[in-house]
């Protein structure tokens, strides 16, 4: 498979670190869980065509965030991918034709419009027809799913599988550096808030 050099209308947003300040929810406990879903219409590659669900119980602490940029600045992916497999799950996500996965990392970020960027990561997310000899998971160990929805809750995203992460050159923050698969977009992208029970 080619490597493609990540485009930058993927993410506008930095990964894990800066991006102002961080919705009030994603710091406190939650009382609801919050679903997503979103149509993806993909003719060759990691899915199928259909829909993608994606349940998020709670957002990740600042705490976790902080162990997180800790870890990749002092022992750069590997160490990354060795927090992020010991965090407690955040939530999980269905993709067409493939069994669910659990997400290990979801943070959210106010925008100017009055919406909300959301990033989530989970270690890599291989679908059963990409296991093969000579997997590069070990190079490209991460699914990033990035979404931007507006104040009604409704937007579109994208979905990396097989990324390689690294410090910004600045320093200032975390980026893709490159992935497997060309992301993938997801489109309706559609909130729904649930009440505890």
């Amino acid at each position: 498979m080619r490597i493609q050099k990540l485009v930058s209308v993927f993410l506008g947003v930095v990964f894990f670190l800066g991006a102002g300040a961080l919705l009030a929810s994603a710091a406190q406990e939650p009382q609801t869980t919050e679903e997503f879903t979103a149509w993806v219409d993909q003719q060759a590659g990691i899915m199928k065509s259909g829909m993608v669900t994606i349940k998020i119980e709670r957002w990740s602490t600042p705490e976790e965030r902080a162990e997180i940029v800790a870890a990749i600045k002092q022992g750069g992916q590997d160490e990354m991918l060795k927090v992020v497999q010991k965090l407690p799950k955040v939530g999980a996500i269905l993709f067409p034709g493939a069994p669910a996965y659990d997400l290990r990392y979801a943070y959210q970020f106010p925008t100017n419009d009055g919406g909300r960027n959301i990033v989530i990561g989970t270690d890599r997310i291989i679908a059963r027809d990409k296991v093969t000899a000579g997997s590069p998971s070990t190079d490209y160990p991460f699914t990033l799913i990035q979404m931007h929805l507006d104040a009604k809750g409704e937007g579109e995203g994208h979905a990396a599988f097989g990324v390689k992460i690294s410090v910004s050159k600045d320093g200032s923050g975390v980026e893709l550096e490159s992935y497997i698969d060309t992301p993938t977009m997801l489109k309706n992208v559609k909130s729904k808030v649930k009440e505890a029970k």
